[in-house]
């Protein structure tokens, strides 16, 4: 009897997903070696006001984006994008996504990745900040779907990521995190369609406005008499 493979560490996995998608991404282009690039990535990932956007996030958006690849144009595009899109997030400020497409438009071409697809990547990164790309913007689609799958998790598995999101605005008064709170999945609850790829229109769809009407109500019945 063979004793069973033991599971990969999940850093050593999640540098094991960005050297292929960096790899894959260069075209055979020649460039650096990609662990130094993973590495500061990834401590930019574990930083220590993050309690939501940390890695298991990243894990989870790369994991939605294997799930809806076949919807991409340049699935390697929308992965690095996933790598990017929170790589600069600090909860007390409002460019984190202009900040983080910026630091791609640094790093992809000095790793070897070429001007479109790098353009690409920053594109999509700035893209999350509405999470409403146009009609047929497949690469768009996929990466904002993978983002905001997490509005479809079970009951516990929303109210851990709620709780997470609160924990880091922490420096926020209750007041003022709960009417900033609504306002957020309010515009989202406006959003036409949350998903927009056929799989995320038909499997997360109906559970994450659920979810989002759900804890709008609990936001309303916990700020007290008005």
């Amino acid at each position: 009897m063979t004793d069973s493979p033991r599971p990969r560490d999940p850093r050593t996995a999640l540098v094991d997903r960005w050297r292929d998608t960096l790899l894959a991404a260069r075209s055979g282009a020649p460039g650096p070696d990609p662990l130094p690039y993973a590495e500061n990535l990834l401590a930019r990932w574990d930083e220590p006001q993050r309690r939501y956007h940390t890695t298991a996030h990243l894990t989870a958006v790369l994991d939605r984006i294997d799930t809806l690849a076949g919807y991409a144009a340049d699935v390697h595009a929308v992965r690095l994008a996933a790598w990017f899109h929170d790589a600069v997030y600090r909860p007390d400020r409002t460019e984190n996504e202009e900040r983080s497409a910026a630091l791609a438009e640094r790093a992809l071409p000095e790793a070897g990745v070429g001007e479109a697809v790098t353009a690409e990547v920053a594109r999509l990164v700035r893209l999350t900040v509405t999470h409403d790309p146009a009609e047929g913007d497949g690469n768009g689609e996929v990466l904002c779907d993978a983002d905001l799958a997490v509005l479809a998790g079970s009951p516990q598995e929303y109210a851990a990521y709620a709780a997470q999101v609160r924990e880091e605005y922490g420096f926020v008064p209750d007041e003022a995190f709960r009417a900033g709170r609504a306002a957020v999945l309010r515009q989202l609850l406006a959003l036409p369609r949350l998903f927009r790829t056929p799989h995320g229109a038909e499997e997360w769809e109906a559970r994450a406005r659920h979810n989002l009407a759900t804890e709008l109500e609990l936001l309303g019945s916990s700020s007290g008499p008005q």
